[in-house]
């Protein structure tokens, strides 16, 4: 269900926050007119020095939750708050569509060996029949996907990695999030902003938890450690579920991308396989002919391009064009005459597309299954050979005289059998080997190893084993955080921020949540889960590890300490709440407590 129709399907209410009359546009054309120097009479209230807080002074007034407030922001056409600009022409968008195509074919090789060998059972590469669009309708389903792998040390290794970044990242626990006031908020403001942002993270979280979040970003990570690439779909859910959020791990065989000139992959391209009922549920105003109704078991299956852009206009966002592959050829007249089933627009993308690296000059992303898929593959084929060996040994290579008394094809080497043979003759002899194969042992144990460590199984795994003291798990946490620095911060820009940009932009459509500004001035999105606290923690150990030093000189040197601030410090660094510290008494004036003494006296 795409946002117009959402928006159609809720019952009709009266957008704007209480007290203000304007609707979402009206205010949005208010900013948009509003320079950094102008401040509105309704923003005026706002003790802040910067004038870019006035855009976002309600927040600090306004009830969390209480359904209209923000929600008049994005109330035009599936997005809302900006103008309609011209559309991007149907030849142009063809154009695009079977170049980005033509720049995947290059990568369907490799994320196919890269599947078959490390992560059999979700081959998103392939194309299967029924595999892809709204429906399953193949037989695809429930097939074998182990008969080419000996080896199970990748799979077993992609999980696992799969699973910690999970935990590490964004943990189905929650709490991986945060939102403080930005730089430009005035110390007046931050604690009334802080309550209120803490409720809106809350409600946030809370839509999360009762969403299918934790089920398909795991898989999305699947495909991130074996294809390097990986894509979440994020859409508004109806008002009956019990969460806005409506996740799908969207596989590579339906997606092609373009990458912008700075690097964001937003230009998503997604083919589909849908029959007529599909496409009339899909998207209700597409326009197909009563002739080419679905009939029988086997309905027809059209190939349906759904291409998200970035808008080129100045009012910013994303057009959406549903469009047949073919030009609209498909069965006469299906769609209009140049195909096109569908056009809107969203003022955030619903594809939220991440990589685990880049090289320089590409789109999709490299994986660690591509770093280590020359090892998995030659241990694969080391086990398939031991196998054989190993049928060889138990059942052995025999040769016998062909005296026309024993016949080799009626024998069976079972135990118990009784082998007839003509008197004095040799009978069944076994084949010696021409030699031995335990060198596969040393090999399988230094490819498995590498394995390993190119997965980062070895790595990520559980880190407080017995007999590990707080100094080694902090090297090993340091470790992590090192190893995965790089990919973090791919992470973090590319799935963390745009996913939360999303979440942020569906709750305030429906009202639960006031617009909120993530740009760093008003309000900051801070990662909270366990990989970006290891940083943190790593320095909390070296804070500990001088401290201790420092007691070794004596008490004179421990008293050159503030105890109470390194205590606050530590519990900053470990993510301690604040209510489980006394709090702060303000300091008393040294003239009020002069005026005390003498009083006493």
């Amino acid at each position: 269900m795409t946002e117009r129709q959402n928006r159609k399907a809720r019952p009709a209410r009266k957008v704007g926050a209480a007290g203000n009359g304007r609707t979402g546009t009206q205010r949005a054309a208010g900013r948009n007119a509003t320079g950094p120097g102008d401040a509105r009479p309704g923003d005026a209230s706002l003790s802040g020095a910067d004038p870019r807080l006035a855009r976002f002074g309600r927040m600090a007034k306004e009830p969390v939750g209480r359904r209209g407030a923000g929600a008049g922001a994005g109330t035009g056409s599936n997005a809302g708050t900006g103008a309609k600009t011209g559309a991007i022409a149907i030849a142009d968008l063809r154009a695009r569509f079977r170049a980005a195509m033509g720049q995947k074919r290059g990568w369907l090789r490799h994320w196919q060996e890269c599947y078959e060998f490390a992560l059999p059972q979700r081959n998103g590469a392939s194309e299967q029949p029924g595999a892809s669009g709204g429906a399953s309708g193949g037989a695809s389903g429930g097939a074998k996907k182990f008969d080419r792998v000996f080896d199970a040390t990748a799979p077993d290794a992609v999980e696992q990695l799969a699973a910690s970044l999970m935990a590490e990242i964004t943990p189905p626990t929650g709490g991986w999030f945060t939102f403080e006031p930005g730089g430009n908020v005035a110390d007046a403001d931050r604690d009334i902003l802080t309550a209120r942002l803490a409720r809106a993270a809350s409600i946030l979280q809370g839509h999360f938890d009762r969403s299918n979040f934790a089920v398909e970003m795991h898989q999305a990570f699947l495909d991130l450690v074996t294809a390097g690439t990986a894509c979440l779909r994020l859409e508004a859910d109806d008002f009956l579920s019990p969460s806005a959020f409506r996740f799908g791990a969207v596989p590579l065989r339906e997606l092609a991308f373009e990458e912008r000139s700075d690097g964001r992959m937003d230009a998503v391209f997604r083919k589909l396989s849908l029959s007529r009922d599909e496409i009339a549920r899909q998207w209700p105003d597409a326009t197909l002919p009563d002739r080419d109704r679905d009939a029988g078991e086997n309905p027809k299956r059209y190939a349906v391009v759904e291409a998200v852009l970035p808008d080129p206009g100045i009012s910013g966002g994303y057009q959406l064009c549903v469009f047949f592959e073919d030009g609209g050829q498909v069965s006469g007249d299906v769609g209009d005459a140049d195909g096109v089933l569908h056009r809107d627009r969203f003022d955030v993308s619903p594809y939220i597309a991440f990589r685990w690296m880049k090289a320089p000059g590409e789109v999709y992303g490299r994986s660690p299954v591509m770093k280590a898929l020359p090892d998995i593959k030659t241990a694969n084929k080391v086990v398939e050979l031991v196998l054989k060996n190993a049928s060889i040994a138990v059942t052995g290579i025999w040769q016998a005289d062909d005296d026309g008394v024993l016949n080799p094809a009626t024998i069976r080497l079972v135990p118990g059998c009784i082998i007839p043979k003509a008197v004095g003759s040799a009978g069944l002899t076994p084949l010696d080997a021409p030699g031995r194969f335990d060198v596969s042992d040393l090999v399988l144990s230094d490819l498995r190893d590498r394995i390993r460590r190119s997965l980062l199984a070895d790595r990520l795994g559980q880190s407080d084993q017995p007999g590990m003291t707080a100094t080694e798990v902090l090297e090993r946490a340091s470790e992590n955080a090192r190893l995965l620095g790089a990919t973090y911060g791919r992470l973090q820009a590319e799935l963390l921020y745009p996913l939360i940009r999303r979440a942020i932009h569906i709750l305030v459509r429906r009202g639960e949540l006031p617009d909120m500004p993530l740009d760093g001035d008003v309000v900051q999105l801070r990662h909270s889960a366990p990989l970006a606290q290891l940083p943190k923690r790593v320095q909390a150990g070296q804070a500990m590890d001088w401290l201790s030093r420092i007691a070794t000189l004596g008490p004179e040197a421990l008293g050159e300490v503030d105890m109470p601030q390194m205590v606050r410090w530590l519990a900053d660094q470990f993510g301690v709440p604040d209510h489980l510290l006394r709090p702060v008494l303000p300091p008393v004036e040294p003239s009020l407590e002069a005026g005390v003494l003498e009083d006493a006296v």
